[in-house]
């Protein structure tokens, strides 16, 4: 096992309204939730702060900017078109989040960090 929680965030509809109002392309195509919750960014933290709700909770509200953020810059990267205020409320409407807090690494071996 790996000493690590895992975090992922779900979209909800205002986030998913969003994102295809937002298009700059002005793309007819409208993307679904569907679309875009089948493949998620999978944000590890620490073991302790994934333990139990009240850690994750407070994990949370210290780190949901960044996590809003980095969601936000994945779709668009001009910070001008996201919504403002990026809130604790606004984060909790647009997403549903995630933990896991067993991890099994099946390969071995070293984990590297590409420096992202």
């Amino acid at each position: 096992m790996i000493n690590r929680a895992a975090l992922i965030l779900r979209y909800k509809a205002p986030a998913v309204r969003w994102i295809n109002e937002v298009d700059p392309m002005d793309n007819p195509l409208q993307i679904t939730s569907e679309d875009i919750n089948s493949e998620r960014t999978i944000y590890l933290i620490s073991e302790e702060d994934g333990d139990n709700n009240q850690s994750l909770e407070y994990w949370i509200k210290r780190n949901f900017r960044n996590l809003f953020e980095s969601e936000l810059e994945g779709w668009y990267t001009d910070p001008g078109l996201w919504p403002r205020p990026l809130t604790l409320r606004l984060f909790r409407e647009w997403f549903e989040v995630e933990c896991h807090t067993v991890l099994i690494d099946t390969v071995g071996g070293t984990i590297y960090d590409d420096g992202i």
